[in-house]
C-alpha cells in the first residue's frame, strides 16, 4: 500500500484497515498469524518530514523455546516514526541520538504495508516462552517438566567449573 506523501493533506491521512501477511514474512521462523493484523495509522506531513503514528493488533502462535509447545500470543503495539526524504540519507550519521526513529522514503512514497510488517516483527520476543516459569523438557527422557510426569534425576554441572574442581582436589 504505497502512499504518495504529496497527497497527505494538512489534516493528515488516517488509515484503519486489516492487513494480510504471510507467516513466511515474519522474522520468527516458528510463528504463525492466527488473525489478520489490524492497523490504525495517522500520517501527517510537516514540510518534507512525514510523521507516522500507529497502533497494530494481531494474534500469533509461537513455539516455546523451552518446552517446544505452541502457544498463543496477542500483540498490541504502538509506534511513532519520522520519515525524511532519501536526500537526507547522507546526513544520517550527523543526526543525533534523539532522531534514532527517523527513516527515509524514496520517490515521495512510503509503503505502509512494509511499515506495519516491520513494527510487527519488532514486537517479537528474543526468546519465545509460553510462561516465564516454563521448566522446559527433561534432558534425560524428553518429557515436559511442568506436566510433572518425569522422575529423572538430572545432575546439572557447569563445565566451566571442572578445572576449579581439579584444583580443589589437588589442594586436599
Amino acid at each position: 500500500m504505497l502512499i504518495d506523501i504529496d497527497k497527505i493533506t494538512k489534516g493528515g491521512l488516517k488509515i484503519s484497515r486489516d492487513f494480510d501477511f504471510q507467516s513466511l514474512e515474519l522474522v520468527e521462523e516458528n510463528s504463525v498469524f492466527l488473525k489478520p493484523v489490524h492497523a490504525d495509522v495517522t500520517m501527517t506531513r510537516m514540510g518534507e518530514e512525514v510523521w507516522i503514528k500507529g497502533r497494530v493488533t494481531t494474534r500469533f502462535s509461537f513455539v516455546c523455546s523451552r518446552c517446544l509447545i505452541p502457544y498463543e500470543c496477542p500483540v498490541h503495539s504502538k509506534f511513532d516514526l519520522v520519515y525524511l526524504p532519501e536526500e537526507f540519507h547522507e546526513l544520517k550519521d550527523e543526526l543525533d541520538d534523539e532522531n534514532v526513529d527517523q527513516l527515509f522514503y524514496q520517490n515521495h512514497q512510503i509503503d505502509v504495508r512494509e511499515v506495519i510488517l516491520e513494527q510487527i516483527n519488532l514486537t517479537f520476543p528474543a526468546k519465545p516462552l509460553c510462561s516465564e516459569n516454563c521448566e522446559g523438557i527433561c534432558a534425560v527422557c524428553g518429557k515436559i517438566r511442568q506436566d510433572g510426569n518425569c522422575d529423572c534425576q538430572v545432575k546439572e554441572t557447569d563445565e566451566r567449573l571442572d578445572k576449579i574442581k581439579i584444583f580443589v582436589k589437588d589442594k586436599r
